[in-house]
């Protein structure tokens, strides 16, 4: 009888558990979802800082816009009122917020490059190297499943064959103890025993040659290329973390760098805020309203107990008058001249046209208007010389240079500016004279400020001169007196009483009489003290008040000498008090 192996040596194979990797990839799946939360975090700071270079750029837009619309307009009124120095202060206020601004864009751009761009850039590269790690993890991955797939292929065979070899061994068995069975049976029996043995045996060498293997592989897998792996993606994850670290930092630090100079705009405004000078603004505007006349005299005693006629000392209100003069009509118009401190005539007053001379304005304030027209016209001159200055270099150049231009060609332009220069010069000598006849009427600048009468040129339409004596009130108005030897009356013309039928203007208010005031010049009124009347024009700065008696009553008195009651709403209604 043959012997054969015993069935137990056959199952000596080592079962291995499964290292593979249901462990291992449930920490890939865990490592991605935070790798990808990380890239999640970065794009939230990336939007973050997007969001905020938006707002400094709109906020910087809106102070701009807001320093744009609160700077003076040019050739308007409010350039005239940056003179003061606590409007300058604010124009400088506005140009630094101007500044500020821009430092506010320079935020928006510094960010938008060191920042957005940069981890913008970053992100999409740190996308790659993700990618590329969990690729290098996914293959190691399906290397190590495949190994053990095959390990697990090799262990069935070998069980399977060690099953068959129990099987055949016992079939033989049985047949060698069988008497009634051939022996050529009982050699076929053995035969497939050891035949299956030797599959068994074959199976057994192929499991272990492939479980040597697969250990190799597996201590390779969890010792060399996973820990790599891993290491790869942790470098990868402190780069990030150092980086959104880093652009914080530089958030800071783009704030830190424009401090100083938003530092020096303040110091800016608060060194305009400390220029401001009140004393200076208030000479300012002293000198921008002082009408040059003379301070009133003392109101003398007028005795009432007496019965006798009321009369006032040559300084009082009124005009004093010689034995046997007659006292003047209320109302009465004298248009033996024209009155300086109003329009020369009606036709001026409808049409706002001032005279050429500004003899409309009193003495200071004409004088003011005078030497600023003989600045603005100096200042054409220079202009004109310096275009004729330039074109007569230019014609020397082309005399030198012929192919660069025509000599002849810039004759004319250099006649009309000879001739435009002509002009400006014969305006000048105009206005000057103008300016030195009313700075020899003006009292000298260290004299006590007490100016003259601002009736200084009166002329008559038949050209005789006429005296004026100054007649003051208590506030700086004044009257004047004409003598009686020079007084002419000159007719009215055709002209005159053409605006004479013009529609009344509408009454603004009513207004009282304080002292007695005799008009005797072009557009005056006489006015006796405690009367009312109606006010058809305010006051425009110059002193005077426009007011109406009765339809065919109407002339100027000084502001001073009434008490005015402003209603815009009155439309004719009076009551006499």
């Amino acid at each position: 009888m043959v012997s054969l192996p015993q069935p137990s040596l056959l199952h000596s194979a080592v079962t291995v558990p499964c290292l593979c990797c249901r462990k291992g990839k449930d920490q890939f799946d865990n490592l991605e979802k935070h790798t990808q939360w990380g890239i999640d975090v970065l794009e939230k700071y990336i939007k973050f800082v997007k969001e905020r270079t938006e707002i400094e750029l709109s906020y910087a837009k809106q102070l701009r816009n807001l320093s744009k619309k609160y700077q003076p307009k040019k050739n308007s009124k409010e350039e005239e009122e940056y003179r003061y120095t606590s409007t300058r202060a604010f124009l400088a206020t506005l140009n630094e917020m101007n500044d500020y601004a821009g430092q506010h864009e320079v935020i928006s751009e510094n960010m938008t490059s060191l920042i957005t761009a940069e981890l913008t850039r970053y992100v999409q590269e740190l996308k790659q190297e993700r990618k590329s790690h969990f690729h290098d993890g996914r293959k190691a991955q399906q290397h190590i499943e495949t190994c053990w797939k095959q390990l697990e292929a090799s262990k069935r065979r070998f069980e399977r064959d060690c099953k068959e070899a129990d099987r055949a061994q016992q079939y033989f068995e049985k047949m060698d103890a069988d008497i009634n069975v051939t022996k050529a049976d009982v050699e076929k029996a053995r035969q497939q025993a050891q035949l299956r043995h030797q599959m068994a045996e074959d199976s057994k060498a192929e499991y272990s040659s492939t479980l040597q293997k697969f250990n190799s592989e597996q201590h390779e897998h969890y010792y060399t290329h996973i820990p790599n792996i891993f290491q790869k993606i942790q470098e990868m994850e402190e780069r990030r973390i150092v980086r959104i670290g880093e652009s914080m930092k530089t958030f800071a630090e783009v704030d830190r760098q424009v401090i100083p100079i938003i530092g020096k705009c303040l110091d800016e405004i608060t060194k305009a805020a400390e220029s401001v000078d009140h004393k200076n603004d208030s000479q300012m505007v002293i000198e921008a309203f002082k009408s040059g006349f003379e301070p009133p005299g003392d109101v003398d005693f007028e005795d009432f107990t007496q019965p006798m006629k009321r009369t006032v000392s040559e300084s009082s209100l009124s005009n004093s008058r010689g034995d046997g003069k007659s006292e003047p009509k209320f109302g009465s118009k004298s248009k033996g001249k024209l009155w300086p401190f109003i329009k020369k005539n009606k036709l001026s007053l409808k049409l706002g046209a001032g005279p050429e001379d500004f003899s409309n304005l009193p003495p200071e304030q004409r004088r003011k208007k005078l030497q600023q027209k003989v600045d603005e016209l100096n200042r054409d001159i220079q202009k004109e010389m310096d275009s004729r200055d330039a074109l007569t270099k230019m014609k020397d150049v082309y005399i030198k240079n012929p192919q660069m231009g025509d000599a002849a060609s810039v004759d004319h332009r250099l006649a009309e500016l000879g001739q435009n220069i002509e002009k400006l010069r014969l305006e000048v000598q105009k206005f000057e004279g103008w300016l030195a006849e009313v700075e020899g009427r003006l009292p000298a600048r260290s004299e006590q400020p007490r100016r003259q009468s601002g009736v200084y040129e009166a002329q008559n339409a038949s050209g005789v001169n006429s005296c004026a004596q100054d007649r003051e009130s208590p506030d700086g108005s004044y009257t004047e007196e004409q003598s009686q030897e020079t007084e002419m009356k000159v007719p009215a013309t055709d002209f005159d009483d053409e605006f004479d039928d013009e529609e009344p203007l509408p009454t603004i208010g009513t207004c009282k009489a304080l002292y007695t005031f005799e008009g005797q010049n072009e557009g005056t009124i006489s006015v006796a003290e405690g009367e009312m009347l109606y006010v058809i024009e305010e006051d425009k700065g110059d002193g005077w008040t426009r007011i109406r008696r009765n339809e065919d009553e109407e002339g100027y008195v000084p502001t001073s000498y009434v008490e005015v009651y402003l209603d815009k709403n009155a439309k004719g209604a009076m009551t006499y008090i």
